[in-house]
């Protein structure tokens, strides 16, 4: 005869204040309120949040572990200033990934797939001409890219890209906006050259375009990052 030992376990609560806290510092920092390379005091994120500086400790260590933030001894913690080699790392990951996603997702894509990412290609021809209208485009451009990657079925690969979508998010507000506008065109072209290969189920075409569209990306954002550490050198 079998006996079943009772376990007892604690109640959790509906969400722990270190995962609050962690919470709205991440999404502080992806959305530039917390801007990279700036300096984060712990009693005065206890104050903001109306959390004790336990909490606060324990979100900014989980944010170290995730690379969005710099524990520096001796000098503190700051948000993250991503480097070209962080760049180029990031982005050939993400590229790795959206190419193992599209392998597995060519044959799964639903027509309400379909029809939404050709919604977005249409609101991503939009003018950009403020800042709302920068932030629907990146709006648009992340929901085309996530389809892709939900479309993959593989909850790992998922969790793993939005961590790297993080990063540059990150990248992407210290790189600055130098002749942004002006690569949409080309930005546009490879979107559309994407949708084209997901909805005619062509894999290869899928992979072509995918490769070229990140790759094109990495190639701009680090020159971009690379004018605006050299226009601060030089100040």
């Amino acid at each position: 005869m079998q006996y079943h030992r009772a376990v007892e376990l604690a109640r959790l609560q509906r969400q722990r204040a270190v995962d609050a806290v962690y919470d709205a510092l991440r999404s502080a920092i992806i959305d530039s309120l917390l801007q990279p390379g700036e300096r984060l005091n712990v009693d005065d994120l206890a104050v903001k949040l109306g959390v004790s500086l336990t909490p606060v400790r324990g979100a900014i260590q989980q944010l170290a572990t995730e690379g969005l933030v710099e524990i520096r001894p001796r000098s503190g913690t700051f948000v993250a200033s991503l480097t070209v080699q962080d760049v180029d790392e990031t982005f050939k990951i993400r590229c790795a990934l959206e190419r193992l996603a599209a392998q597995d997702a060519i044959d799964k894509f639903t027509d309400a797939d379909i029809r939404r990412l050709k919604e977005l290609l249409k609101a991503l021809r939009k003018t950009v001409r403020t800042d709302e209208d920068r932030a629907a485009h990146y709006r648009s451009n992340s929901e085309l890219h996530a389809i892709l990657i939900r479309a993959s079925g593989n909850r790992r690969l998922q969790e793993m890209y939005e961590s790297l979508n993080a990063h540059l998010r990150i990248a992407r507000v210290h790189a600055g906006r130098a002749d942004w506008v002006g690569r949409l065109a080309d930005e546009q072209a490879e979107h559309e050259a994407i949708v084209d290969a997901i909805e005619r189920r062509d894999g290869p075409a899928l992979d072509q375009a995918l490769v070229r569209h990140i790759y094109r990306a990495k190639d701009d954002m680090i020159k971009a990052l690379r004018e605006r550490e050299g226009a601060n050198g030089s100040k």
